[in-house]
């Protein structure tokens, strides 16, 4: 017998961050019968990584491998604190403290106290869902229509809803190379968050945030890190300043880079469990023998398989995201999509805001009917090391939009106070701040900053900026001293 249908509103098909902030203000604000549906746990990329899919999602779709609800951004923050804790020690010797360390990190104990903050996390998103009167379904969703889903539940049944706008917001994947002999002997980004212990040697591929943060943490912790990258810089997508320091800075710091690298196999020997890479890089061709782990960091796939979207008429992109406008519509009337299955700007708080100003347009006031998500001037940070924040245009994009006449860049390079007390040149980490202002009254239009402090400096700057401040804006906040922020307004 076939099942029969239930109806709603609204249905959400994917439990990450940008799904659950549209579903719940749906409901809470505005009264929509809202059912939101997810396979694995909730919360999205930004939260659960390190968690397995749910047997549900590895039978209906197991090329998915992980799914979009394992968290990256907690728990990479989480480890990245343990990775300063461990430059701090190295510090302290600087200001006077004898440290000394009976044990070397504990990897096992802190993975596994990391896995249970996370897990708490998980039952608070479930409790908000219930809290804001949002139904919340565990199982896998698909489309049958352009109104119509099957759910296929924890046990094999299936239900089917019918509702009157649907939202996509199922995320991505780590994309693993499928041209390597060898390649699944590596992990993804998301399997870093499994590893029971720490690798004492390492390689990692990709040259993006991820790859630049992992490569950070696991050097700070004392692994030996191998970085491949396809270019001679990483990073590439932001100002040339950053690449520039962030890519000298890593190499004084230890961090093994191949620059110009390409992967052609990997191999593992059964009795040690070691991998062996062999690449070429710009020195020529190369074997790394003795490897603990390849992590594999080059970008991330749409989770659109067995979604059903051919069944709705939904189209895709050329690189296989939902296509979407500036308003989340896809081509289907009812049909909406948000977050990293739509390939824009991959970032949480990103999807939360385009989800709530969905849920604003979709079910709100008249007033709403145009509410969308500004995507020009988001703030992004990269926990490297030392922290990355940029805002804005590059100085390449600046020149190109305006002309090199009308642009005005303003640079500071210092050594942070903190670090005044360090006895070697080689303690002493780069700060490099890049302000780029354009047209007669030098509207800011790209800051670009690296440092210590950096992520948490740039969230008040980036208000500034989103606001259309100006260099005489900058000038005239009275700076706080002594910090590396006042160097932002007294830049000359």
């Amino acid at each position: 017998m076939a099942p029969v249908p239930r109806d709603c509103d609204f249905l959400v098909i994917g439990g990450g961050s940008g799904g659950l902030a549209c579903a719940r203000k749906a409901s809470r604000a505005y009264g929509a019968k809202t059912i939101a549906v997810e396979a694995s746990r909730l919360g999205g990329t930004c939260v659960n990584v390190g968690y397995a899919a749910s047997t549900v999602n590895r039978l209906l779709c197991p090329e998915l491998q992980l799914t979009t609800t394992l968290f990256r951004c907690v728990p990479k923050k989480i480890t990245y604190n343990a990775a300063a804790i461990a430059e701090a020690i190295h510090d302290a010797k600087a200001y006077g403290f004898s440290v000394q360390q009976t044990a070397p990190f504990d990897w096992t104990t802190f993975k596994h106290k990391r896995d249970a903050y996370v897990k708490r996390l998980n039952g608070i998103y479930e409790k908000n869902l219930h809290n804001d009167g949002v139904e919340y379904i565990h199982g896998w969703g698909r489309l049958l229509s352009k109104n119509e889903a099957e759910i296929t539940l924890d046990d094999g049944k299936k239900e089917i809803v019918r509702a009157k706008k649907i939202l996509l917001a199922t995320g991505g994947r780590p994309s693993v190379p499928k041209d390597i002999p060898g390649a699944e002997h590596g992990i993804n980004s998301d399997g870093f968050f499994d590893l029971e212990e720490q690798p004492k040697k390492v390689a990692l591929v990709g040259a993006g945030y991820i790859a630049t943060e992992f490569a950070g943490i696991f050097n700070a912790l004392g692994s030996e890190t191998h970085l491949f990258i396809r270019h001679d810089k990483f990073l590439r997508s932001f100002d040339p300043m950053i690449q520039d320091v962030i890519t000298q800075e890593y190499e004084r710091r230890g961090v093994k880079l191949h620059k110009q690298s390409s992967q052609s196999k990997v191999e593992k020997d059964e009795v040690t469990g070691k991998l062996k890479l062999h690449y070429k890089d710009s020195r020529g061709n190369g074997v790394l023998e003795g490897l603990d782990t390849v992590i594999w960091a080059i970008g991330r796939t749409p989770n659109v398989e067995d979604l059903g979207l051919d069944k709705a008429g939904v189209k895709t992109t050329g690189k296989g995201f939902i296509d979407v406008d500036d308003y989340q519509n896809t081509n289907v009337g009812n049909i909406f999509a948000l977050g990293d299955v739509c390939g824009r700007i991959e970032l949480t708080p990103v999807a939360i805001a385009a989800g709530r100003r969905l849920a604003d347009r979709l079910f709100g006031p008249e007033t709403f009917r145009a509410s969308k998500l500004d995507y020009t001037n988001i703030p992004s940070v990269v926990f490297a090391h030392p922290e990355i924040g940029s805002i804005g245009m590059t100085e390449p994009q600046a020149r190109e939009r305006y002309g090199d006449n009308k642009i005005k860049v303003y640079k500071s390079e210092f050594t942070a106070m903190y670090y005044s007390m360090a006895d070697a040149a080689g303690d002493k980490p780069p700060t490099s701040y890049k302000l780029i202002c354009a047209g007669p009254v030098e509207k800011v239009v790209g800051l670009h900053i690296l440092g210590l402090g950096s992520g948490e400096m740039l969230q008040g700057f980036g208000v500034a900026i989103k606001m259309g401040a100006t260099k005489a804006d900058f000038d005239n906040c009275v700076a706080i001293h002594p910090t590396s922020a006042e160097e932002i307004v007294t830049i000359k």
